[in-house]
């Protein structure tokens, strides 16, 4: 899922307040060939394009994920429930410690290290779990970036938060996160702000298109707690 995601977090208390638009371009590297990916916000939705091919929306009120895959025209909508019910199973298929993994919350820290990157001064901030290693490059002094931490953390369904997916929150960010490396599994991914517009956006960028037909996903309720096979 593109770490996405991108990252996207917090609580409803931010959206009482009037905000505009807002569209994040980034460039990522490390598997693959270098792509960009688009993140658009509004209100407490968003819309990030992976690549040409694949679009997630996601709906910061409800926790739904709705995937796009424009070459087939198909539409798959997961609900936070399910969504939950996914990231349990694949823990316990990963063969990764429970115990471990369910335990104090993973420290987010300054490493003291800092550099400038894109014009902007930053200080590298460290997040580590058993699933993978995180390295933020954050600018405290990022032009309008606490307001642009704000309509992040919009879209961080509460559902999110709370199912122990071992992700950081936006709320411990002390700034706008200009580069962030995160390394799991062997691979390494790097992903840089590219540019930061606050244009107003459609509601049709955060609709289905209506000639896509829908893929239902099948239930996983009766896998969990099912023995990871060898």
């Amino acid at each position: 899922m593109n770490f996405i995601c991108v990252s996207l977090f917090i609580g409803a208390s931010w959206l009482a307040s009037a905000r505009a638009d807002l569209t994040i371009v980034q460039k990522e590297e490390g598997v693959g060939p270098v792509s960009e990916v688009t993140m658009k916000i509004k209100g407490d939705k968003a819309r990030v394009d992976v690549n040409p091919k694949m679009t997630a929306i996601i709906d910061g009120k409800t926790g739904e994920m709705i995937n796009l895959m424009h070459d087939q025209k198909v539409v798959m909508r997961m609900s936070a429930e399910k969504m939950k019910a996914a990231m349990e199973m694949a823990r316990q298929f990963s063969g990764k410690d429970e115990k471990k993994e369910t335990g104090e919350k993973p420290k987010f820290a300054s490493s003291g290290k800092k550099e400038v990157i894109n014009g902007y001064d930053t200080e590298e901030y460290i997040y580590e779990t058993p699933q993978f290693k995180a390295s933020y490059w954050i600018a405290s002094k990022y032009p309008d970036g606490a307001a642009i931490l704000k309509q992040l953390q919009s879209v961080n369904p509460a559902i999110w938060r709370t199912s122990n997916t071992q992700m950081p929150d936006y709320r411990d960010f002390p700034g706008l996160p200009i580069k962030t490396v995160i390394s799991s599994g062997g691979n390494q991914i790097t992903t840089t702000l590219a540019s930061v517009k606050q244009d107003r956006l459609s509601d049709d960028d955060f609709a289905v298109p209506k000639d896509y037909q829908e893929m239902k996903l099948p239930d996983m309720s009766g896998l969990q707690g099912a023995s990871p096979k060898p």
